[in-house]
């Protein structure tokens, strides 16, 4: 898939204020400072698309962008480590699920991972939490370039071993790096495959 446009559309708190479209939507999710306002700039071709910064949870909104004014790519806020109060953290926890559970055009969900770490418990619990609702999700490795060809090797193996303890198979999994654009092809043509299934209702 070749992206031509790419233009942000809205930020909001509120899965009612989403766009009243019936375009497919992807939505992007990952723990605090994975890469995702990278990738997003990444995948799209846009430097500045996705604001990136230094600091943590700096996305706190429900944010959508047309792509090819044909499919959405949502951006939500990361959970785990940012320096945000609780009572910020559990704003974000209940429109976060309420985007997933409402937003019906919403046809799978990419949850970022960075391929430097262990397998952390807040993303493992969150991939149960989309399993067990039935919401489709594949898993983005991020940050790919950091490591050696055999320790990113190891750590994806260990990924796969610690996801088989729970799931009967390991879901769709992409590897990517922001810096050297892999990745990018694998993500983009399979958004697109699902496009080219989607039928709006």
């Amino acid at each position: 898939m070749k992206i031509k446009t790419a233009e942000f559309v809205i930020s909001n708190s509120e899965v009612s204020k989403c766009p009243d479209s019936r375009l497919p939507e992807y939505a992007f999710i990952g723990r605090s400072n994975v890469g995702k306002s990278s990738l997003i700039n990444m995948l799209t071709d846009r430097k500045n698309l996705a604001k990136t910064s230094g600091r943590p949870g700096k996305t706190q909104l429900i944010n959508h962008f047309l792509i090819n004014a044909s499919w959405y790519l949502v951006d939500l806020p990361g959970y785990g480590y940012a320096r945000v109060s609780k009572t910020a953290k559990k704003t974000f926890q209940k429109f976060i699920t309420a985007y997933f559970e409402k937003r019906e055009q919403m046809l799978c969900a990419f949850v970022l991972i960075d391929s430097r770490h262990s397998p952390q418990a807040i993303d493992l619990e969150f991939m149960q939490y989309l399993g067990e609702h039935g919401i489709p999700f594949c898993i983005i490795f991020t940050k790919t370039d950091k490591l050696k060809p055999k320790a990113l090797e190891r750590n994806l193996n260990n990924y796969q071993a610690k996801m088989l303890e729970t799931w009967t198979e390991m879901p769709q999994y992409f590897v990517t790096s922001s810096s050297n654009g892999t990745g990018r092809d694998e993500v983009l043509d399979y958004i697109d495959s699902i496009n080219q299934q989607f039928k709006p209702e």
